[in-house]
This record gives C-alpha cells, structure tokens and sequence, in this order.
C-alpha cells in the first residue's frame, strides 16, 4: 500500500490530494469498493475518467472530501478537478510512477479537495493534474521521510492556520 499527499496553488483555486495506491485483492480493494458503495449526503465517490466511458487505468475511485455546495462547486469538482485528476493518472502511468505491468492487480483512492469558491476551471484543472501526479510520486518514493516530517512538525503551518 502506498499512501501519498500534495497541496498545489493558491486561494480558491488550490488542490489538496491524498493518495492511497494498492492491490484490489487487499485492504485498498475493500476500502475502494466499501466507499464506492456508500455515498453520504453530499459526498458521491465515482470511477475518475478520462473521457466518458474510459476509465483511468488502475481503477481510480474519486473521493469528494468537501460535501458538494451547489451546481457550481459541482461542476468545478465533476469537470475540471476529475479531469486534472485523471490527467494526473495518466502521466503516472507514463512516466511509470505507477507500473503498467502492475495496473491489473492495483486500484487507487484519490481523496480532493475542490474549495466551495472555486472559480477558475483551467486553474483547478492544473492544480489538481499536478498534484495527483506529485502526491503519486511521493508515495512512490515513501515521502515524506521521518526526518522532514519532525523538522516540519516543529513549526506546523497550512494554508488555514499560521501561528503569529
């Protein structure tokens, strides 16, 4: 199981993923399957595609992580964030973050964030494209490494909270 985490861009427009890449024969298939199978109020996990009726390869279950605020911030989330999402997909695929000799046995969570106020289609298309592929490669490469992570933990900030 591979777990991996990026924030692109700024503002409104900003992309926060999670990754989780594993075998559909394990704890990633069932997790895959079991939220496939229970949508809640305002959260609809769907198969990311490419275009319609091609799916990204491996399986990618897209996960809203903001409950879907009205017909905008769900176009915003179905159409430009799904399609940066699948693009992100695509390059690791090409660029063999993930191993197309292992697609077969793999699927993948992706987890997004797609802000309420988001207004920009271009831009949260590149955030989110950029930061699928960054949040694959890092769970590829296991990073953070504990030693980042304790110098962070030292100082925490995101783009919500700051201490003064």
């Amino acid at each position: 199981m591979l777990i991996g985490e990026s924030f692109i861009g700024d503002g409104v427009n900003a992309a926060h993923i999670n990754v989780v890449l594993g075998r559909r024969d394990g704890p990633v298939g069932t997790a895959w399957a079991s939220a496939l199978a229970t949508p809640s109020a305002g959260h609809a996990p769907f198969v990311a595609v490419a275009q319609p009726g091609v799916p990204a390869v491996p399986p990618t279950l897209f996960v809203n992580k903001a409950a879907i605020a009205g017909p905008v911030h769900g176009n915003m989330t179905w159409g430009p964030a799904q399609a940066g999402v699948a693009q992100g997909v695509g390059r690791a695929l090409e660029e063999s973050v993930i191993d197309e000799g292992e697609v077969e046995n793999l699927v993948l969570i992706v987890a997004v964030w797609v802000n309420p106020n988001a207004d920009d289609e271009v831009e949260v298309f590149r955030n989110n494209q950029v930061a699928t592929l960054e949040a694959l490669r890092k769970a590829k490469e296991g990073l953070p490494r504990a030693a980042e992570f304790i110098g962070a933990a030292r100082s925490p900030f995101n783009p919500f909270f700051r201490l003064a």
